[in-house]
């Protein structure tokens, strides 16, 4: 869950609640939809509504649905429970090993429902045949009526085998470029939210202020262009995957020149020192580093520990002569589990999932709660978002709508996504691309070595999945 979904899970539950919970004195008909309009037949059918009233369904899960600290429930459940009368029966798991666990329980025979996605479900997941598709299930989740049009580019980038298993009813947790412009302007350099909303912000813009920010560095002071996770963000901003998907067949793209720029750029920030290779969970307050990449969680701690600084976030830059951004994130969505009691009932969780997230109300109640800046005694202040920020970031989650970014090589197992010892040898193809010319374990020469090794890696993967 992003750290804006955190802070503010509490606080839109109370208020979804009284907004949709219906009085004592309210009949039990103004809590489903009008059905005076349907042309009646011999045999009157139920509408999904009065079908599914009184249903659990089981969520198998290693987070609850319900808020962490006990204020409510979060506003989907709310209206899940209000609207249709149904309810959800949460099963922890641990999150490692949480496939395993959802496999033995199917085959043991027992009833589960619903499970969380992430971008190591597929095609993994549906091969393994855990997850049932939800395309029978459209009219429910109010995918005719146009609920979810602005998901359409994600959800036909998430489609496999001719079929829907994900519906993303939001986009979350965008990798962002964290800096201040205070700093910025001291050094005499552009200001990149100046320059990414003028066109302009591209990995050579980028590369030139980090030069320039570490030639300014006085006599026996270090200065570093970047720290943070960036691969990620990096290789995702050329808007190529690794594993290409395309009628009905996977294929290696590792060797896609503008794969090859990313890994060269990674490489360039290496050889000429401009990483940081300190870990840092929020923005470094000490003005060594220009720029801080990560998830929007980080953005809160960002601003308590640099209050003075001027903080701003943009996505990273775009390839040079690029047309669009391309961002990582994350799409937050659920599965349907392969022959569950109750896929309508599920069907009809996922559009109140829907609903929320198109609720602009909660947006300000995000944006309030976010803001609230207080002192505390430990952090001096408590984490907190500009207005200024959070408009933006919503900003950049739409782009990440409009050009959506999925590599189906992060759902091909442990050998494609997995850390294994850490080690160059042993971490996934995806890893060692993002990854191994910062923490490699072992030198790695150049991209064409890696590129060699990993080709061969991703290819004996892919196999197994074109079978």
């Amino acid at each position: 869950m992003s750290y804006i979904k955190r802070i503010i899970a509490g606080t839109a539950a109370m208020v979804m609640l009284c907004a949709v919970s219906c009085d004592d004195n309210k009949s039990a008909e103004n809590k489903t939809a009008p059905t005076e309009n349907i042309i009646p037949t011999e045999a009157p059918t139920e509408s999904p509504e009065e079908r599914i009233k009184g249903t659990t369904i089981t969520w198998l899960a290693d987070f609850s649905l319900d808020s962490q600290d006990g204020s409510g429930s979060p506003t989907a459940l709310s209206l899940f429970r209000d609207y249709y009368g149904c309810d959800v029966e949460f099963v922890p798991i641990e999150s490692e090993g949480k496939y395993a666990t959802l496999e033995y329980l199917l085959n043991c025979g027992d009833p589960i429902d619903m499970f969380p996605y992430d971008r190591t479900a597929m095609p993994q997941g549906v091969v393994k045949e855990l997850f049932d598709p939800l395309d029978s299930y459209f009219e429910i989740m109010g995918v005719n009526e146009g609920l979810w049009d602005d998901m359409k580019p994600a959800m036909e980038e998430l489609e496999f085998d001719g079929s829907h298993y994900v519906m993303p009813y939001s986009v979350s947790s965008p990798d962002l470029v964290m800096y201040s412009r205070k700093l910025v302007k001291k050094e005499k350099l552009d200001d990149p939210y100046e320059l990414y909303k003028q066109g302009k912000w591209d990995w050579d813009v980028m590369m030139d202020m980090m030069g320039k920010f570490v030639s300014n560095a006085e006599a026996g002071t270090l200065r570093y262009g970047i720290n943070g996770s960036f691969g990620e963000a990096l290789l995702a901003s050329t808007g190529k995957t690794a594993v290409n998907y395309e009628n009905g067949k996977f294929s290696n793209n590792i060797k896609d020149k503008d794969i090859a720029a990313a890994e060269n750029f990674m490489k360039k920030i290496s050889d000429e020192n401009l990483y940081n290779p300190n870990w840092h969970e929020f923005y470094p307050n000490d003005n060594s580093t220009l720029f801080y990449v990560m998830g929007d969680w980080a953005l809160g701690m960002t601003n308590a520990k640099n209050a003075k600084k001027d903080i701003m976030v943009v996505p990273f830059p775009k390839i040079p002569d690029g047309d669009k951004y391309y961002i990582s994130c994350d799409y937050d969505a659920k599965m349907l589990v392969k022959w569950s009691a109750n896929p309508d009932a599920v069907a009809a969780y996922m559009k109140c999932e829907r609903t929320a997230a198109l609720e602009d109300s909660y947006k300000e109640i995000e944006k309030k709660a976010l803001s609230v800046k207080e002192k505390d005694a430990y952090n001096k202040w408590k984490p907190f978002v500009t207005e200024e920020q959070y408009d933006a970031v919503q900003s950049y989650l739409e782009t990440a709508k409009e050009n959506p970014y999925f590599d189906f090589g992060y759902g091909m197992g442990e050998k494609m996504y997995g850390l294994g010892d850490l080690t160059y040898d042993t971490r996934g193809v995806m890893n060692n691309l993002t990854e191994a010319f910062f923490n490699g374990e072992r030198a790695v020469e150049s991209w064409e070595q890696m590129c060699d090794d990993m080709t061969e890696k991703a290819n004996d993967e892919i196999k197994k999945y074109n079978g």
